[in-house]
């Protein structure tokens, strides 16, 4: 076979490869996007007792317990869109178990068995999280929120401004939950160790108050929520790394340590 016919077998199976990998990534999102569909589709009955829920920690602390609707369409619209995003994070479990099976064929063998451990740990840290924003950070920054209103001002939430607020709230918290997993697998891709990141300490604890601040209101009380969770979960992260993650030391590292 010529040099000519062996390169284009090569073209050949790497856009054969390309392409399977997009079918596959495709048949994927189709399964992710049918699970949020029909939870969808299911929870639409009680979309109005679930906005009734998910609003109760601010009803609480407004005056009469009354909300408002500034727009025409949104006492429809807002709860339609409350229960879809209510149908997404029930239907986490099939998101990030579907991206796992897509990458999972690229794993090692004792990867693999490390994997599913970390991605139901991964479910749960996403769960704890938004519960964390729910029964703890909702009831703080609301009472905060109508607690600092001058004298003479009603407080008068719209509905639709409530639902970009809590969810912005509840994706920030449910992601930044995930910060031990992001630390292990930065630590098992080999990207930096344990003791590096030990050492990050100090910038890690500034970081999460900047994150902190561009994620959550402009108030020290939910930067604060959010901030403290993630510099104690990046200690947890570090404490998983050195005890899933076994990787040989590089010799530099082992003797700047000894000399210290």
């Amino acid at each position: 076979m010529s040099e000519t016919d062996e390169n284009k077998t090569e073209e050949d199976l790497a856009e054969g490869t390309l392409l399977s990998h997009l079918i596959e990534l495709r048949g994927r999102l189709l399964k992710i996007t049918a699970s949020v569909v029909v939870l969808f589709i299911c929870l639409l009955p009680w979309s109005g007792d679930i906005f009734t829920l998910v609003s109760e920690p601010l009803r609480e602390v407004l005056p009469g317990g009354q909300m408002i609707a500034t727009e025409v369409a949104s006492p429809l619209i807002t709860p339609f869109k409350l229960t879809f995003f209510v149908a997404l994070f029930i239907a986490m479990p099939v998101v990030l178990y579907q991206i796992w099976a897509f990458v999972a064929p690229g794993l090692y063998k004792k990867e693999k068995h490390f994997a599913m451990p970390f991605l139901a740990t991964s479910i749960v840290l996403f769960y704890v999280g938004v519960a964390f924003a729910y029964y703890l950070v909702f009831p703080l920054i609301f009472k905060f929120f109508t607690s600092v209103a001058p004298q003479g001002v009603e407080v008068q939430t719209d509905i639709s401004k409530f639902l970009d607020f809590i969810t912005t709230i509840i994706f920030a918290f449910g992601l930044a939950f995930e910060v031990p997993i992001a630390t292990v697998l930065v630590v098992w891709t080999g990207l930096t160790s344990p003791r590096k990141l030990s050492k990050a300490r100090p910038y890690v604890f500034l970081g999460a108050f900047i994150v902190g601040m561009f994620l959550t209101p402009p108030d020290i009380i939910s930067q604060t929520l959010l901030a403290v969770p993630v510099y104690l979960l990046f200690e947890l992260g570090i404490l998983m790394s050195r005890i899933f993650v076994i990787r040989k030391e590089e010799p530099e590292e082992e003797e700047a340590e000894a000399s210290e």
